[in-house]
Parts: C-alpha cells; sequence; structure tokens
C-alpha cells in the first residue's frame, strides 16, 4: 500500500473513532501532499508525487514540529509543546524505522566504499546514495558530520 494511501485510511479510522487531535495532524499531512502534487503540476510534467517525496515530505514536517516543539519549551509554552510532539508522534507511524547510530556509521562506510570517495569533495556523491536509499530513516543533519570526519 502506498503511503498516500495509508495515510487516507489512517484519516478514516480517525474520523470514525472521533480522535480530532490525530485527525488534525492526518489533515495536514494531506494538504503538504496535496500541496506538493500542485507544485509538480505547475512544471508541466504529469508527475504523480511518489512515496520518496512523501516521505520527505514528512521528514520536514517533523523536524518542523522538533523545532517548534523546542522554541515552545523556552518559552515556557509547555501546552503548545505537547501539541507539537504528539504531531509528531503521530507523523512518526508513517516514517520507517529510525536507523540506530551504528546502523547509519555502517551505511556511511558503505556509501563511501560505492562511490569511491575519498575526499571531502566526494561528499555530495555519498549524501547523494544515502538520500536515495535511506530517505526517512536517518537525520541527514546529523549524518552529514559523520561523513565528513570519514572522508576528511
Amino acid at each position: 500500500m502506498d503511503m498516500r494511501s495509508r495515510v487516507n485510511d489512517a484519516l478514516k479510522t480517525a474520523m470514525k473513532n472521533k480522535e480530532a487531535a490525530r485527525l488534525s495532524t492526518l489533515r495536514l499531512i494531506n494538504a503538504a501532499i496535496k500541496d506538493r502534487d500542485i507544485a509538480m503540476r505547475g512544471t508541466g510534467e504529469d508527475v504523480e508525487v511518489t512515496d520518496a517525496d512523501v516521505l520527505a515530505i514528512l521528514g520536514k514536517m517533523v523536524k518542523q514540529r522538533q523545532e517548534s516543539a523546542r522554541a515552545y519549551e523556552e518559552g515556557g509554552r509547555l501546552e503548545l509543546a505537547e501539541k507539537e510532539l504528539s504531531e509528531v508522534e503521530v507523523i512518526e507511524e508513517f516514517l520507517p524505522k529510525q536507523l540506530s547510530k551504528a546502523q547509519a556509521e555502517s551505511a556511511v562506510t558503505e556509501a563511501i566504499a560505492e562511490v569511491g570517495a575519498d575526499s571531502i569533495r566526494d561528499m555530495g556523491k555519498v549524501m547523494g546514495i544515502l538520500k536515495a536509499k535511506y530517505t526517512g530513516q536517518m537525520d541527514f543533519g546529523k549524518v552529514g558530520p559523520l561523513v565528513k570526519d570519514k572522508l576528511g
């Protein structure tokens, strides 16, 4: 079942079960996917949003909510921070399981070997391979320095 169908099924279930908070988050996910559809239509190409696109959207949504929650906590607005974190939980249900630190390190090592990278100039190639294989499974903001350390 593709990602869009999984989100729609979860949305219907949340409606039936009258889960207001969950329903709200699922509607936000659906809206983000539809926004991407519209943006892709504007390019003139007849392209569907792929599961990889949806994973990228969901990853971005999680990151935004985590940053917002941090800002709310620093500002003493704990109820808003909790709301953001509960949205993160709903979104993460659709993301693949995150790789552990050891798994991420071995993925980086494999990608470096696959590309034949030997200097920091090859970092883009390595990150491209990692993004192609592990979208939604690792935080590329944290993986970047790891790649840099192994190459530099």
